[in-house]
């Protein structure tokens, strides 16, 4: 379990791409609390993608990558010299300073258009067809495995206001339209659909939507 409150940001060093899987190697900029805290197994956040370490040293660390993770996420069109956002799990006694992210990435967004607006920007992330439910106007959401906010939402595309700091602690600087980017949608969302498609199922029993309201969903 994540927070989407990026730690640092890595750059790719390699990446080894197969039809049935690959491994990716990333550079850390700089040693510190971060690097020191790595282990080997241990889960890591890499652009809102959950990923094992199998290999660590003080600058680097590598991850293997399974046919379907290439499937699912940007990591199929990524390469060598990309910036990538980094996040270790949440401690149990952590604070929740973004939102819940489980590190299991949705679908692949692409980036419509990154705009300056004074000292902040407008970055627009079409979202997949298949996701778009589960996307709501001052909802949240990971782009990247980013926590951020949905301040607009029309015809499948999420505006999101950034502010500077986002801008220059995390990979939206690099960011360009038609890029790729890794989409997590609220996890709340989905539960609330599975249990309301439970209760119109004839098999339901004593769930429905007037006992979610009741219950403060």
């Amino acid at each position: 379990m994540f927070t989407g409150i990026t730690e640092q940001v890595g750059k790719i060093d390699s990446l080894e791409v197969a039809k049935d899987g690959g491994r990716l190697r990333v550079a850390l900029p700089h040693a510190g609390d971060f690097a020191a805290s790595i282990k080997l197994g241990d889960s890591i956040s890499v652009n809102g993608c959950c990923l094992t370490v199998v290999e660590f040293l003080n600058d680097h660390f590598s991850a293997d990558l399974s046919g379907e993770t290439l499937r699912r996420t940007s990591f199929g069109e990524k390469k060598p010299g990309d910036l990538v956002n980094l996040e270790r799990p949440l401690a149990a006694n952590a604070r929740l300073a973004g939102h819940f992210v489980q590190g299991h990435v949705d679908g692949i967004g692409r980036v419509t258009r990154l705009l300056p607006e004074g000292d902040n920007w407008w970055l627009s992330v079409r979202v997949p067809e298949d996701q778009r439910r589960y996307v709501a106007e001052k909802g949240s959401i990971a782009i990247d495995g980013i926590s951020l906010t949905v301040a607009c939402w029309q015809e499948g595309i999420a505006d999101i206001a950034i502010i500077p700091f986002t801008y220059a602690h995390t990979n939206v600087r690099a960011m360009s339209p038609h890029d790729a980017v890794n989409i997590e949608t609220d996890i709340l969302a989905k539960y609330v659909e599975k249990l309301v498609a439970r209760q119109k199922s004839p098999a339901s029993s004593h769930l429905s939507v007037a006992k979610l309201i009741e219950e403060g969903f």
